[in-house]
């Protein structure tokens, strides 16, 4: 059963900071909060630059578990903001299962690239990321997104093995979506497919809570029998 107590301590892990985007038009200079970054086009150059400081979330699933990440801006201009960001995912225990550190390059459009290490129990994995917006009119955005992982075992008679993944999101004015994602892993022959739904339950111009429901599956011949798991979670994300 889904803990709230859980929700409590996992929100508690935020590293909240502040970021704004700064434009001047003929009447001045106004503020655009940083949930409409990826919305926003590509402006003049005469329009300005970004204002970058620290921006952190929390997320809690319906197993137990929960995390939280934080993304520091280093340097950037109108266009680009190269971030470095960490990470932190906790067990139902709420011990500590994964630590994660790397660097995120954000463009003014919405495409990303991240390069990252993670370490959890037993191995570390490096990931290489990256997603691009297709379409964005301002009530509909539409993103694709791929990655490719290594694993390497710390046990010296375990093999390292690479892992592949990708997916689409789907959102309507930034309230209601979608998204299918597509994991594949060579060793084992496994291949995991999840589709979720999400709801933004509340957003203002420095927070904003959202929801996430779906279900996943796996395939493998190491697997005989599979069954869609369901699953939800909460993320709460806060800017000032």
């Amino acid at each position: 059963m889904f803990s709230f107590k859980l929700l409590i301590a996992a929100a508690a892990l935020v590293c909240v900071g502040a970021r704004h985007i700064v434009f001047e038009d003929e009447t001045g200079y106004y503020l655009l909060p940083i949930e409409d970054l990826e919305n926003i086009e590509p402006v003049p150059a005469r329009a300005g630059r970004m204002r970058r400081q620290v921006q952190g979330s929390a997320t809690v699933k319906s197993d137990g578990t929960s995390g939280a990440n934080m993304r520091i801006p280093i340097v950037g201009n109108d266009r680009n903001v190269l971030s470095a960001v960490a990470g932190i995912g906790l067990t139902d225990q709420l011990k500590i299962g994964e630590t994660s550190y790397g660097l995120a390059l954000h463009n003014v459009k919405g495409h990303s690239a991240t390069l990252s290490k993670s370490h959890f129990p037993g191995a570390d994995r490096v990931t290489a990321a990256g997603n691009v917006n297709l379409y964005n009119n301002g009530d509909h955005k539409v993103d694709v997104n791929a990655f490719a992982a290594r694993t390497m075992p710390e046990a010296p008679h375990q093999d390292s093995f690479n892992t592949f993944g990708t997916g689409a999101e789907y959102m309507y004015k930034q309230k209601l979506g979608g998204e299918v994602n597509v994991v594949h892993t060579p060793l084992w022959d496994k291949t995991d497919y999840s589709a979720a739904g999400k709801l933004n339950l509340f957003k203002d111009s420095d927070s904003s809570w959202d929801f996430k429901a779906g279900v996943s599956k796996s395939f493998s011949p190491f697997i005989p029998k599979s069954s869609w798991e369901p699953n939800y979670g909460f993320s709460y994300t806060k800017w000032f």
